[in-house]
């Protein structure tokens, strides 16, 4: 393990803020990811709270502000329990680096999404007994973490739609696949929003506010916005391109990886398919020539409707070169876009375009070339 106890092969993009996500290899075969091998996604240095000094302030649009305690949380409301897939906006960046540089942005994989049980309470319960009201139309979160990357530096924040921030599933959490919630991951207390990208899932909350703007922290308001190919991040005016919230639909190739050598003959292609806003994973086709032709992958039970499906396709490989291509399709019937180049954005955000992974195939021995 490392410092913040995570897998010492995490492919690590920044030390300091830490960011880091797993090898591909260990998300395949468990709809849950343990905690050490989670990505992890920070823009500051990680805050280390003193959970018995920690509040939660709530203001803005309610009847009646509050500071709550972890203590209070615990005790004044109903604990609840939801699998949630966290999923970066940057998730699968090195499919868009590889069609134009995207400077000063961390080339993801496709391992910045991952899947827990959080625990935690609804922070609806906690809003409702503050008394939200008529004209709030989002809540907004602040943390302690301070980015130098913002513009200017600033402690991170980020908001959500009140209608969504009243979902059940929308949860302050304190717990993680029923362990105590890691510092790196924001203990005492973190927000989860299933279905939203991991931005607005803010860690380390202090303060939650209910209002009628979205927040105007530089997170929401600059950053975590996608822009038109043609933009120009660094002279963008902030609240231009659109703010970033439900997961676009997604899917990777976990295994095999990129260039491996494989011998000819049957090959298992396995990894995730994942569509956030409530949408669930309908389908997923797998190709193992390129997507000439396709075939139906078998896919794993959805644990939640905030969750991803895990997926897997056994393909006859020939020696030579192969092309294995996968895309997928949710409950609304769209489906993943074929390219990286139409998806291409200047932060290099959703890359959702098919998973691809080009292979090596050799003959089995007895069998000839």
């Amino acid at each position: 393990m490392d410092a913040w106890g995570k897998r010492r092969d995490m492919v690590v993009h920044e030390p300091d803020p830490y960011n880091a996500e797993p090898p591909q290899d260990a998300l395949t075969d468990q709809v849950l990811t343990d905690i050490d091998t989670f990505y992890t996604r920070n823009h500051g240095a990680v805050p280390r709270l003193d959970p018995t000094t920690w509040r939660l302030r709530v203001d803005g649009l309610v009847d009646r502000q509050m500071e709550l305690s972890l203590d209070d949380l615990h005790d004044r409301f109903d604990r609840r329990t939801v699998v949630a897939t966290l999923q970066c906006a940057g998730n699968r960046r090195a499919g868009l680096l590889a069609v134009r540089d995207i400077p000063g942005e961390h080339p993801w994989g496709p391992g910045a999404t991952s899947t827990a049980e959080w625990t935690g309470v609804a922070l609806a319960d906690v809003l409702d007994t503050g008394g939200v009201a008529a004209e709030a139309r989002h809540v907004a979160f602040a943390a302690p973490d301070m980015a130098h990357d913002a513009e200017p530096p600033q402690a991170y924040g980020s908001s959500i739609e009140i209608d969504k921030a009243m979902g059940a599933e929308v949860l302050l959490a304190w717990q993680m696949n029923g362990a105590p919630l890691p510092t790196v991951h924001g203990a005492p207390v973190r927000v989860v929003v299933p279905g939203y990208i991991g931005a607005r899932s803010v860690k380390w909350v202090q303060r939650v506010t209910a209002q009628a703007e979205p927040s105007a922290n530089y997170f929401q308001a600059t950053a975590y916005r996608l822009q038109p190919a043609d933009a120009d991040p660094h002279t963008a005016a902030p609240g231009s391109g659109f703010a970033l919230g439900p997961v676009a639909l997604n899917c990777a190739i976990l295994r095999p990886d990129d260039g491996s050598v494989v011998v000819a003959g049957p090959t298992q292609v396995s990894g995730y398919a994942f569509a956030g806003g409530g949408r669930g994973v309908a389908r997923v086709d797998v190709s193992g020539d390129g997507g000439v032709t396709w075939a139906q992958a078998d896919l794993d039970e959805q644990a939640s409707p905030w969750a991803w499906r895990l997926w897997r396709q056994t393909i006859a490989l020939q020696p030579g070169r192969a092309g294995i291509v996968a895309r997928a399709w949710d409950t609304a019937a769209a489906v993943q876009p074929e390219s990286p180049e139409h998806v291409w954005n200047p932060k290099g955000y959703v890359n959702n375009s098919w998973s691809r992974v080009v292979l090596t195939v050799t003959a089995a021995p007895g069998q000839q070339d």
